[in-house]
């Protein structure tokens, strides 16, 4: 990719909106008192506006999350690559409406709801979201900045 002109702020939209509807995992980053730094990769949903994450609640994700909803989330390879800074929002199973938690499972390939162990949606709502292949795009790589679209 090393000598291709960086892509303007359309094309990088158009290109990081089919890797938000077409990508089934994404990587996750918390912290908090409860278990400190965490990266762990998780299925999504994307509905347009926000992801929808579950993971179980004892784990150190969802620990995390509870306690301090501020996550990092990362599409695609390093040459390619989204980055969204958001805030989670917790869901509980019985909240989440069959609709949505079925759109989920469908998506996904996995269903927390037929699982023993008691699992917690996470509605993540970007605040700032960034893409870029190269260096020549890291100057324009912000997509988003305080929750508000550019472009």
């Amino acid at each position: 990719m090393t000598g291709v002109p960086p892509r303007g702020l359309e094309e990088r939209l158009r290109d990081t909106r089919a890797k938000l509807e077409s990508d089934v995992d994404l990587w996750v980053a918390t912290s908090g008192s409860p278990g400190g730094v965490h990266l762990i990769p998780l299925s999504y949903l994307w509905d347009g506006t926000a992801f929808l994450i579950s993971t179980p609640r004892a784990s150190v994700t969802g620990r995390n999350l509870l306690a301090d909803g501020r996550v990092r989330l990362s599409l695609g390879p390093t040459r390619d690559v989204v980055v969204i800074d958001g805030t989670a929002e917790p869901v509980d199973i019985a909240d989440l409406g069959p609709e949505t938690g079925d759109m989920f499972a469908s998506r996904t390939g996995f269903d927390p709801r037929e699982l023993d162990e008691p699992y917690e949606y996470f509605w993540i709502r970007p605040r700032r979201v960034q893409a870029w292949r190269e260096a020549n795009e890291l100057p324009r790589r912000d997509l988003m900045r305080d929750g508000r679209r550019l472009g």
